[in-house]
């Protein structure tokens, strides 16, 4: 069982593995709580709440380290650097840990890791922000807002500066507070449960210590939080309900919706999902078409898609088929086969920063481009796998005009495809963003993560050259 000192010192080292040696963070922390899964769970609460926070307020915590050492951050040795971090956090957002006991035990840590000569250092610049926390000189928004947003909101400035210029500066400042917010995880439900069934999951999810609650958004969406691991609640290895973020279902609801509006029998539905892994929208589309039908599911490397078959196994349906497929390789058996093409391209990933929170410390904006590039070549290929009359469905998990909306203007400039009003199949809520063929949800304004959709549709007409 973990101890006060051993957690403090295990979210170091956590730090160090994801600040200085760049692995990813949600990879880090689900490892690490699966390790110590029988530890009190005080000390894995608390191991969760001050790394994810210390990576979510990063931004804030160097411009105060900067502000009150005269070492910068840049120049402390990795270890220090990160023990300081760690510090500051609990200092600034954990009023319930006595601000003596933290500094005290960075300093015990200091000297426990082989730098006692710089216990002193540690000692000084802690007490100092302690003792001025209430006066900390932030950037003046009347002067610099970008620079007073990024430091508020620990985000970069130039993706600061980005969302300004796309979407103006107080729907900005609304997604940057909602990407700091806690949220809860969002599972899907199995809409193939019976009355009984569902009622008997809910009983035994109220009877533990999580806290449930229905989505507004979705029949068939909760919200899940308090709870130490998805993989104990009841009802996971029965494949009663899988993790998917309900922007993520909404995809679904369009597309199945567009299907309906088709006509023909659903044992003819033909669908392919080109970057799928790890399968929530395939599998979700499976079980919309209640067995019938073909789901293909294909992603680039065999991990990936191992994922997509874990889930499919558990879930258990029969009507989809996960395959490794490269989606920049065009697949002459695929020409016009689907009634329906999924395409939630890699992107950058700004609209899950709430949950993966050093995506933007990895953001590059140089990075972009060849990110946009990406998505025009899986683009300029897989148009061709859509029967004429057919829907492409495009999606990112990003906030981004240039992956978003930009990007569906550039596509219908070069490609045989109309767009089509997505309001019909959205939920209340949403028709009224829904009337074009393009929907941007942002965290902080919906009650989804950060995500973008757009329906349209292949001309009759349309050939493949």
């Amino acid at each position: 069982m973990l101890i006060v000192g051993n957690t403090r010192e295990l979210i170091l080292d956590m730090l160090m593995e994801i600040l200085e040696k760049g692995s990813y963070s949600h990879l880090v922390i689900r490892d690490v709580l699966d390790k110590y899964n029988y530890s009190d769970p005080r000390d894995k609460s608390l191991v969760k709440r001050v790394t994810e926070g210390t990576l979510e307020r990063l931004i804030q915590i160097d411009y105060i380290l900067d502000t009150f050492s005269k070492v910068p951050v840049s120049k402390m040795k990795p270890l220090i650097r990160n023990l300081l971090r760690m510090s500051v956090y609990q200092l600034l957002f954990m009023e319930s840990i006595p601000a003596s006991a933290v500094i005290n035990e960075a300093v015990k840590l200091s000297g426990k890791r082989g730098l006692k000569g710089l216990s002193g250092f540690v000692n000084g610049v802690l007490r100092n922000i302690e003792r001025e926390k209430e006066r900390i000189p932030y950037p003046e928004r009347d002067k610099d807002a970008v620079k007073y947003l990024s430091v508020q909101y620990s985000m970069p400035e130039w993706l600061v500066y980005k969302w300004i210029d796309a979407y103006g500066q107080e729907k900005t400042q609304r997604v940057l507070e909602g990407l700091l917010q806690e949220r809860p995880v969002s599972v899907r439900l199995k809409e193939s449960l019976g009355e009984k069934e569902k009622e008997g999951w809910i009983s035994a999810m109220q009877k533990t210590k999580v806290h449930l609650k229905k989505h507004p958004y979705l029949s068939y969406a909760y919200e899940i939080s308090g709870a130490e691991g998805i993989r104990n609640l009841p009802g996971f290895a029965e494949g009663y309900f899988t993790v998917q973020d309900v922007s993520s279902m909404l995809v679904t609801e369009a597309a199945v919706g567009t299907m309906e509006e088709d006509g023909g029998a659903p044992e003819e539905k033909m669908v392919l999902d080109v970057c799928a892994a790890p399968g929530g929208k395939s599998m979700h589309i499976a079980e919309k078409l209640n067995g019938t039908g073909k789901v293909i599911a294909r992603d680039l490397s065999e991990y990936k898609v191992s994922l997509i078959r874990d889930n499919i196994g558990r879930m258990g349906y029969a009507n989809i088929e996960a395959q490794v497929a490269d989606a920049r390789q065009f697949d002459q058996e695929m020409r016009g086969w689907a009634d329906l093409v999924l395409a939630d391209l890699p992107c950058s990933g700004f609209g899950s920063m709430g949950k993966k929170r050093d995506i933007k410390y990895r953001a590059r904006e140089e990075a972009l481009e060849e990110l946009i590039l990406l998505q025009r070549r899986i683009l300029d290929t897989i148009w061709q796998y859509v029967k004429p009359g057919g829907v492409l469905l495009y999606s990112t998990c990003t906030m981004n005009p240039d992956e978003n909306e930009h990007m569906v203007e550039w596509f219908l400039e070069h490609y045989p495809f109309t767009p089509e009003d997505l309001s019909p199949f959205l939920p209340d809520a949403l028709k009224e963003e829904g009337r074009s063929s393009m929907l941007q949800l942002f965290p902080g304004i919906h009650k989804t993560d950060g995500f973008f959709l757009a329906r349209l549709r292949r001309k009759e007409d349309g050939k493949a050259d």
